[in-house]
């Protein structure tokens, strides 16, 4: 499996961007990963030197609505270490994500609107 496909998404909480200032980078990852794979691929796609992996498997929940029952699925963490002075840039990514997200939204209700498209 490639690099890119084996972490899902970073986790951004109040708690894990403390952990930012400490060196340590939270990441959803799949849940067939270990944590050699996981410094392999924080290396790659980042460029930065892993010092230690740690990893959580979050268990599944129950959850209640009225008489409905569900269940919210379980998922893996990893947290990353870094070597000092090594820094990545998440918090960047994820904005630009949600302005590339909101501008395509923006677009389409322009196209459904005038019944036209943009051509760039």
């Amino acid at each position: 499996m490639t690099h890119d496909k084996l972490i899902i998404k970073p986790i951004v909480t109040e708690k894990t961007t403390l952990l930012e200032n400490s060196g340590k980078y939270v990441f959803k990852v799949l849940s067939g990963t270990n944590k050699i794979e996981i410094a392999k691929a924080i290396k790659k796609m980042f460029n930065a030197k892993v010092e230690d992996v740690n990893i959580i498997n979050t268990a599944d929940k129950t959850k209640r609505r009225g008489r409905t029952k569900g269940r919210v699925m379980g998922y893996k963490k990893a947290i990353v270490t870094l070597k000092k002075g090594e820094k990545i840039k998440i918090r960047e990514e994820v904005k630009e994500e949600k302005i590339v997200k909101k501008a395509d939204k923006k677009e389409k209700v322009v196209e459904k609107k005038t019944g036209e498209k943009k051509e760039n």
